[in-house]
């Protein structure tokens, strides 16, 4: 069970409020921050790896934040990094990857429940080279040259999106279904074991003197490894596409609760309702940009169809007219979050009248 002080100190971590928490954990110097919060389990420091905040997470580490900490899936502070840095590239290496290790170095050996560790994540920003050049004969190179690159495109893919739903809470819970990264794992075994074996037979005798039976027969075992490499990466594009659209559906559900319980007639009549902070205010998308927030309040609305689309829109431009919010909501806001909240509440409604404007045009 999270404490009272626990949950400050995790929606201090999930603000990016740095001074506050520093000052927080000055005061309260014996405070446990290593607990696990949401659906996901994950620890303060997960969060801030997950948020790419550096200067949050080395606060956490000084003050005791365990690295080999798991989350629901047995992924550590370290596998969270390891992701973003395939993604993002060598700075967030040097941000995350670095400080972690220095605080845990067998760290990168722990394996999550796939099995796999944050060394086998960070392997990927690698390119492995063979460790003998083995000449191959003209026929094989142009094979050869289309596996490469069809595996690169893979791999390719892999970074691009390996780690982007990992912040999710939307998405309903498998454990059993593979996912890419232990797909693109597998089958980056398979296939450099595959080509190492190949390597090793062309080393002992020359490609003239195979006889025709084991030229074929090599021929069709690598055409159905890349007929299976398309198979499969093809499934994962479809899988990974209804997950995004499952995620966003959630999204939109989460925004139009939060939206009728904090601007209810109920709510605003009120004399007990609490005061709503920056955070309390039912956002979009509470991190996001405004043209962020338009896509998840829009999200399911077919913009072909214009009336309906009209009528959508015209339901958000009530909702967040600067007007209307203050008359709904003014009383009840914080004063030291009411300056920020209304200038929100203002762009937003500008965006909005915005796009209307444009479907006049």
């Amino acid at each position: 069970m999270v404490s009272h002080r626990q949950a400050r100190v995790w929606r201090y971590v999930e603000e990016g409020s740095l001074l506050k928490l520093k000052s927080y954990l000055r005061k309260h110097k014996d405070l446990d921050v290593n607990f696990s919060q949401g659906k996901r389990q994950r620890s303060p420091l997960q969060l801030a790896c997950s948020l790419e905040d550096d200067a949050v997470l080395r606060l956490l580490l000084k003050h005791g934040a365990d690295v080999l900490r798991r989350d629901r899936r047995g992924d550590t502070a370290l596998h969270a990094a390891a992701n973003r840095a395939l993604k993002d590239g060598k700075t967030v290496y040097d941000d995350f990857v670095v400080p972690l290790k220095e605080k845990c170095p067998e760290a990168l050996n722990a394996p999550n429940r796939a099995g796999v560790t944050p060394q086998d994540l960070l392997n990927w920003m690698k390119h492995p080279q063979p460790e003998e050049r083995v000449r191959r004969p003209p026929e094989a190179d142009s094979e050869k040259e289309w596996q490469d690159k069809l595996f690169g495109e893979c791999e390719d893919e892999f970074f691009e999106t390996f780690g982007a739903y990992d912040a999710d809470d939307y998405l309903p819970v498998d454990e059993e279904e593979e996912d890419f990264g232990d797909w693109a794992d597998r089958i980056r075994r398979e296939y450099f074991s595959k080509k190492h074996v190949e390597a090793q037979r062309l080393a002992r005798s020359s490609f003239k003197g195979k006889k025709e039976k084991d030229v074929r027969k090599e021929e069709e075992s690598n055409k159905e490894l890349l007929e299976r490499l398309q198979r499969e990466h093809e499934e994962y594009l479809a899988r990974a596409a209804r997950k995004e659209e499952e995620t966003r559906r959630g999204k939109k559900q989460q925004y139009d609760e939060r939206c009728a319980a904090t601007f209810s007639a109920a709510a605003a009549s009120s004399s007990g309702s609490p005061q709503l902070s920056y955070g309390d205010i039912p956002w979009p998308a509470p991190r996001g940009t405004v043209k962020e927030m338009l896509d998840v309040m829009l999200h399911g609305v077919d913009r072909k169809d214009e009336a309906a689309f009209r009528k959508a829109l015209r339901k958000q431009q009530a909702l967040w007219h600067p007007d209307k919010f203050a008359q709904r909501c003014e009383a009840r806001l914080e004063e030291k979050d009411k300056r920020r909240i209304l200038d929100t509440v203002t762009a937003l409604s500008q965006e909005l009248n915005s796009l209307a404007h444009s479907l006049k045009t």
